[in-house]
């Protein structure tokens, strides 16, 4: 499917087109949350049999695992007085209230009310089907019986013997729209991350957008450029020309990931090496404009080398530093400025523009508008 954007973005607006859908059938920083997603909740080593909180998506919500080990997700509020579950107790795999005693079994189903000899039917905590692929829990916050593990994005790599990851993660005041677009956005890479990851040829380079369903994906081919920082110190290719392939991919509202190749030629004929790098970014919504976010840079050599892991993890966390200062720069910007303004779109925007039309019509589906309602809307 391909859409044709105009350099400058300008459509006629639709009943459904207002503050909370975002404008001209783009979503924005007030488009209301996707909630039919696989989201990631937290990392495996983060959930154990210390209960924890984290809001997803506005709920507030409380993590913990069974002596099985399985994880366990719940709403952090007991039904009767809205005490924080997380701030209750585990006895064996049944969560205790710390404000009356009440408890849930992992289904969230209360089996003991102590101020009373019956347990009400109607005495129970919301539960959200959570999957563990380690290193990532995933949950999902939308209607339960459209929940399908099919549906989890692929991330084998993470867990693979054959590949080496570096990771980190941020909880930092932004939108995921905008957190999307960055990451689609290549060609900020040589001005707000200057050195490490971008250079202005691979800025310049031709690049090709398709989508897949509500997949976006970027195509990008440079050859006989030196790489950027980031890929040169690890593979020893400081200031040598090399052909570099990169996919990037806007794969669901909870992640993007690339994945790029770098081929070194300069061994003679017949003797190219590949080094490849696989950059995931995965991120939940925390509320409109609070995320959680964890990243990893996962490469499938040196995987011994120390220093090689050192040097990904500097360089990684200081371009994702950056990004993160910079949306939330931008969205405090957005949020206090009075006058309004409708941001400028050039030709490099089309790829947010296609994930931000996607997220848009994703949100207008889950409000119960029908397409053929909205179809006649824009007409």
């Amino acid at each position: 499917m391909n859409h044709s954007f105009d350099m400058v973005i300008d459509h006629p607006r639709h009943p459904f087109d207002d503050d909370t859908f975002g404008a001209g059938g783009f979503a924005d920083h007030s488009t209301p949350l996707i909630r039919n997603c696989w989201y990631v909740a937290a990392l495996s080593h983060e959930v154990s049999r210390e209960i924890i909180s984290r809001r997803f998506l506005g709920t507030d919500v409380a993590l913990y695992r069974t002596l099985a080990g399985e994880p366990v997700a719940v709403r952090n509020r007991c039904p009767h007085r809205s005490f924080p579950l997380a701030k209750g107790k585990l006895e064996g795999d049944t969560l205790v209230c710390g404000y009356h005693g009440m408890q849930f079994n992992t289904s969230g189903r209360c089996v003991n009310l102590p101020s009373m000899a019956n347990v009400p039917s109607n005495a129970q905590v919301r539960t959200f089907e959570v999957v563990e692929r380690a290193p990532l829990i995933w949950i999902w916050m939308g209607d339960p019986d459209s929940a399908d593990s099919a549906a989890i994005p692929d991330t084998h790599w993470l867990s693979s013997p054959e590949w080496k990851s570096v990771n980190g993660q941020f909880s930092f005041k932004s939108d995921y729209i905008s957190m999307h677009e960055n990451l689609l956005d290549q060609t900020h890479f040589p001005f707000l991350h200057p050195g490490a990851i971008g250079t202005p040829e691979y800025a310049r380079s031709k690049l090709k957008v398709r989508q897949e369903g509500n997949v976006v994906i970027i195509d990008r081919v440079l050859k006989n450029s030196p790489p950027p920082g980031v890929y040169a110190i690890p593979t020893g290719l400081t200031g040598v020309p090399v052909d570099r392939y990169s996919e990037a991919r806007f794969q669901s509202p909870a992640m993007h990931v690339a994945f790029a190749r770098i081929v070194d030629a300069s061994q003679g004929a017949g003797r190219d090496i590949t080094y490849r790098f696989n950059i995931s970014h995965i991120f939940t919504p925390e509320t409109n404009g609070s995320i959680h976010y964890w990243w990893f840079c996962t490469r499938d050599f040196d995987l011994h080398n120390t220093a090689t892991d050192e040097h990904l993890y500097i360089s990684s966390a200081k371009a994702y530093t950056e990004d993160v200062d910079a949306l939330e720069w931008i969205l405090d910007v957005v949020r206090k400025d009075s006058e309004p303004q409708f941001d400028l779109n050039f030709a490099p925007d089309r790829p947010g523009l296609m994930m931000r039309r996607i997220l848009h019509d994703l949100a207008v589906a889950e409000a119960g508008y029908a397409p053929d309602c909205m179809q006649q809307c824009q007409k």
